[in-house]
Parts: structure tokens; C-alpha cells; sequence
């Protein structure tokens, strides 16, 4: 068996930190094995080369190894991918077509963000691993696989599975043989040595000079905590080395390239997101809201441009109505019972004037309002999910679930 030092070589692994060495060494022990293999560690971490190293060094090295994102797939088509479909199964299937299960047999499958898979696809995984079947979406024909799986996740599995997120008997059918990647932010040492070769690779690759740190930029780097992991700093050294013309990078440089640290920041209350499970329903809400003032900015306007005669001396008429009526403590004349659409409504004259805008009737409900933007985000994007889900700042899986919740059909 080769050394860890041949293997970092081998899979370009950068680093001397003892936990990512034990990593390294257990993804050797358990490569021989037909064990299922569950990797986790947080976003950018560098879990994806582990299941490289495990197929590399199985006997499978010489079949078919296959990477799959689950994350990255929309929710109505994760059957498909992973187990194939056949013709006429739904609607732009107009062929038969091949599973990743399926094109893997006698290889590696790798599923990474396992996290992400709905209930009924994990129900379908938990097959495959119990008894190497599955069955292609519109079929009934039971067939048979022989992959080895590993998976990956940066998602906490036990306190999804705590509020009904994550199947448990998948979760320790799954986490046979679990590996855990350390974030960067405890690999201390290797920080720096990240850092130069990163800074190496993209002077060789663009003929430019080596940017290097100055003493006190070092520390800042060592000291920063690097949400982002390993990923994050290759981002930020790429940066460095194009941007900047000075080849010696000072502290208050690189400052300028690190956002700041939440975890360093003052909260008023630690996010739940993980326990709760809506991160991206807050999401939603705070548009909404902000949809909610823009409306009432607007309606503001409207109501000046009508009392200035912007849209015609009928609707200045109606506006001046309105206007004299809601400042009146009379009883409420037929021209305003129109003017107001038949609510009548007014106000004391101690009222304030921002208490007009109550007479907008509108639902304050979060559903109401959730279903109101989704809408108008396909409808400014023809129907297109993907660039819908993109304004709206969610995922399309999650834009798919709250389209299935609400009955709206934009298929």
C-alpha cells in the first residue's frame, strides 16, 4: 500500500494537518471493502477528492466511476437521473433512457449532497443499498444493479432526520463507514501552504510573478476563519495574483478581500435555520415584505400623480374625492363610496395622514403574499423555473415544491 505522502501526491491533496491525514487513512482502509461510504464535512472542504481516492484504490478502479450533484437536480427529475425512464413515462420522454444506477453497474456512484434528496427518492436509494434494485420511472419491471455508493453531505444528517428531513434507516444504512473532513479553519498550519500553491498554479498558468504575503498579511490569513473552506481561499489567492500589481500582498490588502467574518460579527439572536428548516421560506418573507413597501410607496405616488392631474382630470377628480373625503368626518358621499371602491372608510381628522394607507385592502397573509411573487417572478420569466427561482433568491428545488404546494401549473 502506498504512503500518505504518494497519495496526496497522487490526488493533489495539500496539507499536513493530523485530522485530514486520519481522513485520508481511513478512505485507504476502507477502498478493499464493499462498505457504503458517507463523507461529511462543511461546504468546500475538499469532500469530493475522498471518493476519488476510495474508487482509485477498490477493486472497481477499472469500472465506471460517476459523480453525481443531487442539489443541483430539480426534484421532478431526480428519479429520472438516478434511475432512468422509459418512453412516454412523462411528458418530453420520447425515448428510453439510462439511470446513473444503471449506467454505474459494476462501478462507483458517488452522490454527493445526499442531503438534498427528497423522501421519496431516499426511500428508492434505500433499495438500491438493501438489495441492488430499482426501477426506471413509468415501468414496473423490477432490475438489478451491483454500484458501490459513497455519499457526501454538509448538511447535519441526525437533526434532519430529528425533524423528519432525512429517512433514518437510510441515514445508518448509509453512514456504514463514515469519514470526516476537517473545515480550514482548523488546519491552521495548512493555511499558508494552500495559499502559496494556489499562488504558484496561477502564476505558472498566466506567466505572471508569485504574489506572497507579508508577515503581518500571513497572520491575518491564518487568523481568519474561511467560512468558505478551501474553496474560498483558492477564490481569494486567484484574486490577488490578477488584481493586485504589487507582487507583496500587506495585511491591509488582503483585508480588502476577505468578507467579514459572521461568526466575529454582534447578532441579536442565533439563526435556527438548520432546526427550523426554512431558510428559504425567510427568504421569501423578506421579499415580501419589501414587496410590501414598495407597494405602498407606490400607491403614495399614484395618489399624488392623480391629485396633479398626471392621468387625466377624471382620476384627478376621483383622487381629489378621495383625498377631501378621507380628511372629512362627514357622512361618506356616493362620489366617494366610488372613489374608495364601496368601502366608504374614513378617518377622524386626529388621525395621522399615514393612516390613509389602511384603506388599501390587501392579504397580510405570508401564503398569500409567497404565492403573489411566485407568480409574478414566472410570469416575468415566461415560465422559465430556473430564472424564476434565480430572482427570487431559492433553489429550483425548493421553487418546485412551493409551485406542487400551491397548485400553480407552470410546467
Amino acid at each position: 500500500m502506498e504512503d500518505i505522502r504518494t497519495i496526496k501526491q497522487r490526488f493533489e491533496i495539500i496539507g499536513n494537518d493530523v485530522r485530514l491525514d486520519r481522513a485520508i487513512e481511513k478512505a485507504i482502509q476502507v477502498a478493499p471493502t464493499e462498505f457504503t461510504v458517507l463523507i461529511t464535512g462543511e461546504s468546500g472542504a475538499g469532500k469530493e477528492v475522498f471518493p476519488r481516492i476510495i474508487h482509485g484504490y477498490s477493486h472497481r478502479k477499472h469500472a465506471q466511476y460517476t459523480a453525481v450533484n443531487c442539489g443541483a437536480i430539480p426534484e421532478g427529475t431526480i428519479d429520472s437521473e438516478l434511475f432512468g425512464h422509459e418512453k412516454g413515462a412523462f411528458t418530453g420522454a420520447l425515448a428510453e433512457r439510462k439511470g446513473y444506477f444503471e449506467e454505474s453497474d459494476g462501478g462507483t456512484i458517488f452522490l454527493d449532497e445526499v442531503g438534498e434528496l427528497p423522501l421519496s427518492t431516499q426511500a428508492k436509494l434505500l433499495r438500491v443499498l438493501e438489495a441492488g434494485e430499482f426501477i426506471r420511472v413509468g415501468s414496473s419491471k423490477v432490475q438489478k444493479t451491483n454500484v458501490r455508493v459513497i455519499a457526501a453531505t454538509n448538511v447535519d444528517i441526525p437533526s434532519a432526520v430529528s425533524r423528519g428531513r432525512f429517512r433514518e434507516d437510510l441515514y445508518y444504512r448509509l453512514n456504514t463507514m463514515p469519514i470526516q473532513v476537517p473545515p480550514l479553519r482548523e488546519r491552521g498550519g495548512d493555511i499558508a501552504l494552500l495559499f502559496r500553491k494556489f499562488a504558484s498554479d496561477v502564476a505558472e498558468k498566466y506567466r505572471m510573478p508569485t504574489v506572497r504575503l507579508t508577515e503581518e498579511a500571513a497572520i491575518v490569513l491564518e487568523n481568519y476563519r474561511w467560512p468558505g473552506n478551501v474553496r474560498q481561499l483558492k477564490n481569494v489567492t486567484e484574486q490577488l495574483s490578477v488584481l493586485e500589481q504589487e507582487r507583496s500582498v500587506s495585511a491591509a490588502t488582503l483585508r480588502g478581500y476577505l468578507p467579514p467574518d459572521a461568526n466575529q460579527l454582534p447578532m441579536l439572536s442565533h439563526p435556527r435555520e438548520n432546526e427550523s428548516g426554512f431558510a428559504n421560506e425567510r427568504e421569501i418573507l423578506y421579499k415580501v415584505l419589501f414587496d410590501m413597501k414598495r407597494d405602498m410607496t407606490d400607491l403614495k405616488q399614484l395618489v399624488h400623480d392623480l391629485m396633479k392631474g398626471s392621468t387625466g382630470e377624471k382620476e384627478a377628480e376621483r383622487s381629489s374625492i378621495l383625498f377631501r373625503e378621507l380628511h372629512d368626518t362627514r357622512p361618506a358621499t356616493p362620489d366617494f363610496v366610488r372613489a374608495t371602491g364601496g368601502r366608504g372608510h374614513k378617518m377622524e381628522h386626529d388621525e395621522p395622514i399615514e393612516d390613509t394607507e389602511e384603506i388599501v385592502e390587501e392579504s397580510f397573509l405570508l401564503e398569500e403574499k409567497e404565492k403573489e411573487l411566485i407568480v409574478k417572478a414566472l410570469e416575468k420569466n415566461k415560465g422559465r423555473r430556473k430564472w424564476a427561482a434565480r430572482d427570487l433568491g431559492i433553489s429550483e428545488r425548493t421553487l418546485y415544491r412551493k409551485l406542487k404546494e400551491y397548485h400553480l401549473d407552470y410546467e
